[in-house]
């Protein structure tokens, strides 16, 4: 069967700047690809050249006579389209204009209303219309940009469903790591102006890229050490990043674990009984709120109680419309319920995130954008602006270009950076995941699994809230909202074993283990550790010593670089104090990952 379509060594420049270089990529029928790469590198513009929208500087581009390509642009651009009716239908074929009655098909199948003026629709609405106009068509070959951004969970698992059953091929470019394992059968790495192809799914894809900059890293070394760290590339701190997280994730769920065993009916006595004995930990405490807004015909929120304790990391999911928004706010105390109370802990510092992010001025260069100095605070301390910026993934070139040089990711890296800034304890985020790519999803996982105060998270991507919640918050859209322990995969466990009320309340729920506490823990029972080895014996002793010493020298280092006067008066003391501290933090994070590493091996020989 010939390929549905072949590009043949195309190339393309942006000024003086090589997007990519000899792409060649042969498109079979049946294909069910992803298109991977950090932002800024091309993806976009890639699939602009596949459609047949941009010309490639050089290279040869063949589609298979009669065939149709559609494109899910990231952005629908609704620019003198009267309504979403007249949109979704320039999305057929000219020949195919009067069938008006598959316009009403897709309308219905994504629950819009064809009268609406395109421009008043939410990001979920006009990512369904921008849906409809390209699928509408029955392409042969689908390039879908970012498909699920804006959309709510169950539009994303019908737009699953659609894709499985696609006649045609596909390529993805998307952030959603379940979307992605769902569908993918190969992947495409668009890295440093190159196409690499893995003939597999998704799923392999991190250890396959990390084994290529293994290789790399090798080949470098052998070079000139100028030549090496002119050419180092950051991949390498994402790989680590990756590392880092798995032993995160096991102490994600081991919280979760405990949430399980002690989540149940929060009555009225429970709640007044343990105000006292959680005093100072207790962030908020609802009490049977519920919410209806007039002409609505039902409510938002109806007879909700739930205890948000200090530490916790919990997410809102539901439809869109079902009421995320309006529960995110009842908590917040940004409105008032119609019925029930909504009490707050004492000393509470919020920090807002939402979905319209903060605006950043063009002019300025990364620095400018976040001090107005050489440095910044964070946490309390201060530290070095380039360093920081560097944490964001950002490179020394990039920190003194303007931001309006910045890809879309880049600017979204920078923001955050920009709100991490603010002092807080308590994080409210409503979809922060909507236009990040995978790199920035990392990032933001590593800040918030690091984050020890509380967080509220709305979000529809399954991936990243199994990553980062011990408890979901489930709005089903008549009203009724449900707790559950753990992240997504964790809710439809539980909402498949039966409805049942899972409303947290307890004053004893364990708090995150930390290495020393567990060390005394286990040390309380004769022959505790008998199953291990005398080598993994040895190693778990060195290794608590070693944390309990490295948790005593991480405060001091931060109090040194914490003086106001220290790098004007001594900038290499200042330098070099950083760097300490950092290997610090980085030699901790590896200790608590190799304890946690042997402690599973004596849970799993118990």
């Amino acid at each position: 069967m010939p390929p549905l379509l072949t590009l043949n060594d195309l190339t393309l420049g942006l000024g003086k700047e090589i997007l990519f270089k000899e792409v060649t990529l042969v498109l079979q029928p049946q294909d069910r690809l992803c298109l991977i790469g950090r932002n800024g590198t091309g993806k976009t513009t890639l699939f602009k050249v596949i459609a047949g929208l941009v010309e490639p500087d050089s290279g040869e581009r063949t589609v298979q006579q009669g065939k149709r390509i559609g494109l899910l642009p990231q952005e629908p651009d609704f620019a003198g389209v009267p309504n979403v009716r007249t949109y979704i239908q320039a999305g057929l074929p000219e020949t195919e204009q009067e069938e008006t009655w598959r316009v009403d098909a897709m309308l219905d199948a994504m629950s819009l209303d064809g009268g609406t003026d395109p421009q008043t629709l939410s990001g979920g609405e006009a990512r369904r219309a921008a849906l409809g106009a390209t699928l509408i068509g029955e392409p042969d070959i689908l390039l879908l940009d970012e498909p699920t951004n804006h959309l709510d969970l169950p539009t994303i698992e019908w737009l699953e469903d659609f894709l499985e059953k696609f006649r045609g091929a596909f390529i993805l470019i998307s952030h959603d790591r379940t979307f992605l394992k769902r569908l993918s059968t190969a992947c495409l790495w668009l890295d440093r102006g190159k196409i690499r192809r893995l003939d597999d799914r998704f799923s392999r894809f991190n250890s396959w890229t990390d084994e290529i900059l293994r290789q790399e890293e090798v080949a470098l070394a052998k070079l000139d050490k100028v030549i090496a760290q002119e050419t180092e590339w950051s991949h390498k701190g994402i790989s680590a990043r990756r590392t880092r997280n798995q032993g995160r994730l096991r102490n994600l769920h081991a919280m979760r674990g405990d949430r399980a065993s002690l989540v149940k009916q929060m009555g009225n006595a429970a709640l007044e009984t343990e105000r006292g004995e959680i005093s100072g930990k207790q962030v908020i405490v609802a009490k049977h709120i519920s919410k209806t807004f007039p002409g609505l015909g039902r409510p938002i929120v109806k007879d909700f109680s739930v205890r948000i304790l200090r530490g916790d990391k919990v997410g809102l999911i539901g439809p869109n419309g079902a009421g995320k928004t309006t529960l995110l706010k009842l908590l917040t105390k940004d409105i008032e319920p119609d019925s029930g109370t909504v009490r707050h802990g004492t000393n509470l510092t919020p920090l807002i995130i939402d979905q319209k992010r903060e605006s950043l001025d063009s002019s300025l260069n990364l620095r400018e954008t976040l001090t107005s100095t050489s440095h910044v605070v964070v946490q309390g301390r201060e530290r070095h602006v380039i360093p920081y910026l560097k944490d964001f993934l950002f490179t020394d070139t990039q920190i003194h270009q303007p931001v309006r040089s910045l890809s879309g990711g880049e600017r979204n890296r920078l923001m955050l950076a920009k709100a991490f800034l603010q002092p807080s304890n308590f994080m409210i985020l409503d979809e922060p995941t909507n236009d990040l790519d995978m790199e920035t999803l990392d990032l933001l996982q590593e800040l918030l699994t690091n984050f020890d105060g509380t967080v509220l998270l709305v979000s529809h991507d399954r991936d990243f809230l199994d990553r980062i919640v011990t408890s979901t918050i489930a709005l089903e859209g008549d009203g009724t909202a449900t707790e559950y322990a753990g992240g997504y995969s964790d809710y439809l466990v539980q909402k498949a074993n039966g409805p049942q009320t899972r409303t947290a309340s307890s004053s004893n729920r364990a708090t995150p283990k930390k290495p020393q506490v567990i060390k005394q823990e286990r040390g309380s029972g004769p022959g505790s550790a008998a199953k291990l080895s005398y080598k993994h014996e040895r190693r778990l002793e060195q290794l608590t010593k070693l944390i309990a010493t490295l948790e005593d020298t991480i405060p001091e280092l931060e109090a040194t670089l914490a003086s106001d006067t220290l790098y004007a008066r001594d900038p290499e003391k200042f330098n070099r104090t950083a760097k300490d501290l950092d290997a610090a933090r980085d030699e901790l994070h590896n200790a608590e990952e190799e304890w946690l590493e042997i402690e599973a091996m004596r849970e799993g020989s118990g």
